[in-house]
């Protein structure tokens, strides 16, 4: 039996990319509570160091994650399984606080809006909250032999760790419904075609390429890097309207142009990045 220190494993590189790995391969990484609170405690970590400017999360053994680990499930009782009071105590997790504030989901950091790219590396399944956990990466580099799906519909556990949210707002709505009515399996090929994967890389290279990208994103001037990155973010899941997330894109924008514009500017007018060249410019 593994000890609780060694279910998720952090690696963080002086130049600030945090790797965090599922270490549950006789279980396909599926999550139990333990685990669970593991994945939100480094997540957290990662967000919270400023040392640190990219994530890449994946799995061990060539498996993203099964989802929760129904052995756990099956376990439980009716009111357990909700996150309600029971006799022994209090459930691992409850519902999202009205107040907005930050909570453990039942698949941990499944319910956070984190401020620094993450990129997931998916090999083998990434199903039912596996899925779920996907979907809390900005990219996902998926391997030829990866498999996307809603495969909790078989066995009547539902979607609570964001997947009905985030699904539909990255494939839309029609394909999103397709998955989680139907459950079926997605190739890699057709995430990619869907846009549920944003690279398909062959066998035992999703965390190589994964990390080129995270490099890559290192090179970006980080704070204009991030603010366009939290505007889509808010225009996807807050704007109250167009408009509303024009003026938050510009407010947020803006502040940026004498931090890091001016100087990027100036890179360009003295020849730098000409032509679409990336390889000559320097992070501010």
């Amino acid at each position: 039996m593994q000890s609780g220190s060694d279910l998720v494993l952090v690696s963080a590189t002086n130049d600030g990319i945090t790797t965090i790995t599922i270490n549950r391969p006789h279980r396909r990484n599926a999550v139990d509570p333990t685990t669970a609170k593991l994945l939100y405690e480094k997540i957290l970590a990662f967000e919270h160091d400023p040392a640190q400017k990219v994530c890449i999360l994946t799995g061990m053994g060539g498996t993203f994650c099964a989802g929760a680990d129904l052995h756990e499930v099956a376990g439980k009782d009716a009111r357990d399984a909700t996150g309600k009071e029971t006799e022994g105590g209090r459930s691992h997790f409850e519902a999202p606080p009205e107040s907005g504030e930050q909570s453990i989901g039942p698949m941990g950091p499944s319910r956070l809006q984190i401020k620094k790219p993450i990129i997931g590396a998916v090999s083998g399944y990434a199903v039912a909250g596996g899925l779920e956990l996907s979907l809390l990466c900005d990219i996902r580099v998926a391997e030829e032999d990866a498999v996307f799906g809603v495969f909790c519909r078989r066995w009547g556990v539902p979607l609570i760790d964001g997947g009905t949210v985030r699904l539909q707002a990255v494939v839309g709505l029609g394909r999103a419904m397709d998955m989680i009515l139907t459950g079926r399996p997605v190739n890699a090929t057709e995430a990619l075609s869907m846009g549920l994967a944003n690279r398909v890389v062959p066998k035992g290279k999703a965390v190589e390429e994964a990390t080129a990208i995270a490099k890559q994103l290192l090179s970006f001037p980080q704070l204009c890097m991030n603010a366009d990155r939290d505007s889509c973010y808010y225009s996807a899941y807050q704007a109250s309207s167009f408009q509303d997330a024009l003026r938050n894109e510009y407010e947020k924008g803006v502040k940026v142009l004498d931090l890091e514009s001016i100087k990027g500017a100036s890179q360009f007018s003295r020849g730098a990045g000409r032509h679409g060249n990336f390889k000559n410019g320097s992070r501010l």
